[in-house]
């Protein structure tokens, strides 16, 4: 990644966290548990830029336009919400599940070609 890049991206994060912070108490508790769920959950598209973190900003902007409260915006439940915005993206633990599959699959097939081979 070239400086310049890293650079870009520092800028962009840091006018992100300004517009986090730009949001009512309520919405930036949320928005923080949110970021952090994803974090921890993985979804692999995170490391690819602040896209997802972005839409959710941009969506929570729009709450507090309307004038509703956040959890009517995400739910009383916010990891099923967290849940259902990466319902369709592979996360760390699929990257993982695939990588201890591909293990076993790999082991277990020299160990039934030494066991023929005899």
């Amino acid at each position: 990644m070239s400086i310049k890049k890293i650079i870009e991206g520092k800028k962009e994060w840091r006018a992100h966290v300004s517009r986090v912070k730009a949001l009512p108490q309520d919405y930036q508790i949320v928005y923080k548990e949110i970021q952090k769920y994803l974090f921890k959950v993985g979804p692999v598209e995170l490391n690819e830029g602040i896209g997802l973190l972005s839409e959710i900003l941009n969506f929570f902007e729009e709450g507090v336009a309307a004038g509703k409260g956040v959890l009517e915006v995400t739910g009383t439940d916010v990891a099923a919400f967290c849940d259902a915005l990466i319902e369709d993206s592979k996360t760390y633990a699929d990257l993982y599940q695939e990588s201890v599959n591909h293990k076993v699959d790999k082991g277990t097939k020299k160990q039934k070609e030494r066991s023929t081979w005899w």
